[in-house]
């Protein structure tokens, strides 16, 4: 099944995917120390948004597993980025999706999470075919953890310091949706 067309509208949204010009918009989202916080990664330099900018921008592929498929999270009102948008590929065989998300501290709170989480799920269900979608936060982030509630994933595990990152050992909690509830909502 084919990606749809973009830009993918929500009420307030626009879902697109990453252009050249976006490293400055980017920039804003990782290269604070308190966005990063529950990530694997550390604060963004220049130079590396401008490389995650050259990666994303360069086509979005998803076949094979690993492939990931990023949007940039914009508001209608003012075209701003706000937030960054991820859909892996994690499994060709089992149809298998896990959805990311990361907003910058003025967008947070604001519903923007939810509202761009749950378009990913539409297109990760409804165009791209997948069987299952999960997504996974670190235990301690209970925003996150309350968007993949709210965009009707079921929590399905918390592993118990099952990752040592940045200095520490971590807990995962991990949410997920199948296509036939998906399908089941949407239908209710």
């Amino acid at each position: 099944m084919p990606f749809p067309t973009y830009p993918f509208h929500t009420s307030r949204l626009d879902l697109r995917p990453f252009e050249t010009g976006d490293v400055e918009g980017l920039l804003r989202i990782y290269s604070r120390a308190d966005v990063v916080r529950y990530l694997y990664t550390d604060v963004w330099t220049p130079l590396r948004a401008r490389n995650e900018i050259l990666s994303r921008s360069s086509g979005t592929r998803f076949d094979n597993e690993g492939d990931m498929h990023a949007l940039a999270i914009v508001t209608k009102d003012d075209g701003q980025i706000v937030g960054d948008l991820l859909l892996f590929l994690r499994s060709e065989v089992h149809r298998t999706g896990e959805v990311g998300f990361i907003l910058q501290p003025a967008a947070q709170g604001l519903g923007y999470a939810t509202e761009a989480a749950r378009a990913m799920l539409e297109i990760g269900f409804e165009h791209l075919n997948l069987h299952r979608i999960i997504g996974r936060c670190d235990a301690r982030n209970t925003a996150s953890a309350r968007v993949l509630e709210n965009i009707g994933m079921r929590r399905e595990a918390h592993f118990l310091q099952d990752e040592y990152v940045k200095g520490e050992w971590t807990d995962t909690l991990v949410f997920a949706q199948l296509a036939a509830a998906w399908n089941h909502k949407k239908g209710s």
